[in-house]
């Protein structure tokens, strides 16, 4: 058995919330229950009790490692130059994140109700506030302003509508929505310097 105890403790947790998640996208949120979560793991009920107690641990454990890297994001961009290169790397990189998160932000679009009650959609809205500043310039004009924040919910709805919405080839509607919200991006910068 290779890896430390932490490790197999983690690709277990891992697990569980993949599976989890499948499962909440399959039938829903409130028709899944902690017994099929364990089934479909083929694990007992006690092995999955003993890293969640609810699955609404799970779904806010889910939601914390998306968070994280968010957070990383933000953290990198805030000492950043407030430059066009930092603001389409920024846009990147969130690109990125939605996309190895897309199953998540799925359930996020798909059951508003239960990310409103576990307070899942307040602490994404924070995040999403830590992004706009970094990518916004106060003084840009609204119109500016409006292209920057539209880029990142480019993303968001690419992610939860183009690619399930729109024909063709995954990773090519991943490219197309990227190259839209950095133009907007790419945009808004060139407005702000016509603006000075």
């Amino acid at each position: 058995m290779g890896g430390t105890k932490q490790q197999r403790r983690g690709n277990t947790r891992q697990r569980i919330q993949d599976v989890a998640l499948e499962l909440f996208a399959e039938q829903g949120y409130e028709k899944t229950s902690l017994r099929e979560i364990a089934e479909r793991l083929d694990v007992t009920k006690a092995a999955l009790y003993y890293h969640f107690k609810t699955k609404e641990e799970i779904l806010v454990g889910i939601f914390d490692d998306l968070m994280q890297p968010i957070d990383e994001l933000v953290e990198w961009g805030g000492h950043q130059p407030h430059t066009l290169e930092t603001k389409q790397e920024i846009v990147r990189r969130y690109s990125q994140l939605l996309s190895d998160a897309a199953p998540l932000f799925r359930f996020m679009h798909e059951n508003q109700a239960t990310v409103r009650e576990l307070r899942i959609g307040d602490l994404f809205k924070e995040r999403m506030r830590g992004l706009r500043e970094i990518i916004i310039d106060r003084d840009a004009t609204l119109a500016d302003q409006v292209r920057c924040v539209s880029a990142i919910f480019t993303l968001h709805a690419g992610t939860v509508f183009v690619m399930q919405e729109l024909e063709g080839d995954p990773e090519d509607k991943r490219k197309a929505i990227l190259e839209v919200a950095v133009d907007m991006v790419t945009q808004a910068h060139g407005g702000a310097a016509r603006s000075s």
